[in-house]
């Protein structure tokens, strides 16, 4: 019934307990779960994850975090890792401007060549934007990004921006944000754009959302995700579930 969009299982805090982890996202419904890459190293980590187990697929792609360590090899070995059948998407990518742990005009450079691959390679991405909205929308729009689908990942800004995206063919993914108590646009947006236009994502192990908040995340928390959108739209939970799932499948596997 559900599909958690976005969690790093890749990561090492769930070494030691991943099987379980798997076994309550089941237990709660979680049918599929994507876990992108945020460097070449955690890439390769996801295609592995994904070929071990059925329900885990992986994308590939270099976080605005890291693309200071980019060079064209690194987009060479992304595409030979987008060969894997599991890898439906290229991602997480965009720009960071909060931390800035890369600088800016490395940032861009490595976003949009991230773009470029993935138009090059008809797959679908996904966006990281922090503190940078106007910029990532502008280059999206500019490489027409919605030709071979995009989702915004974890989406932190207004509804009119969020608009803005859907009428160039880009979803948006809401993750546990969704779920505090000072989340007032993250709500608006949940209760005004579309349902076919939404996804639920966890980001685990960041971000869980309430009760678990400030705990380690994990993907059977999505169906909180879901719940909270039922609140503000005022529909079944069923019906979020099912139709975030539809959403996600249509957007990463069409091509594939």
């Amino acid at each position: 019934m559900l599909f958690d969009s976005h969690a790093h299982l890749d990561d090492g805090r769930f070494d030691a307990n991943r099987d379980q982890i798997l076994e309550e996202a089941r237990a709660n419904g979680v049918e599929l779960i994507l876990n992108p890459g945020a460097d070449l190293a955690t890439s390769i980590k996801a295609v592995a994850l994904a070929k071990k187990y059925e329900m885990i697929y992986a994308a590939v792609g270099v976080h605005p975090h890291d693309v200071k360590d980019m060079g064209e090899e690194t987009i060479n070995r992304l595409r030979e890792l987008t060969q894997e059948p599991k890898v439906i998407a290229i991602g997480e990518i965009g720009l960071d401007y909060y931390y800035d742990h890369s600088p800016r005009e490395q940032q861009r450079y490595w976003f949009e060549r991230q773009i470029h691959l993935a138009k090059e390679l008809k797959l679908p991405m996904i966006i990281h934007d922090r503190d940078a909205h106007q910029e990532v929308y502008d280059m999206l729009k500019a490489n027409n990004a919605g030709e071979y689908g995009c989702v915004m990942h974890c989406y932190s800004g207004s509804l009119e921006l969020a608009k803005q995206y859907i009428k160039e063919g880009i979803y948006i993914s809401l993750a546990g944000p969704l779920t505090f108590k000072n989340a007032k646009k993250t709500y608006e947006v949940a209760k005004e754009i579309p349902l076919e236009w939404l996804l639920i994502e966890t980001d685990s192990p960041y971000l869980a959302p309430v009760p678990h908040r400030g705990k380690q995340n994990q993907p059977a928390y999505v169906k909180l995700v879901a719940e909270a959108i039922a609140a503000a739209k005022d529909t079944s939970y069923e019906s979020v579930a099912n139709k975030t799932k539809e959403n996600a499948i249509a957007l990463f596997m069409t091509n594939k």
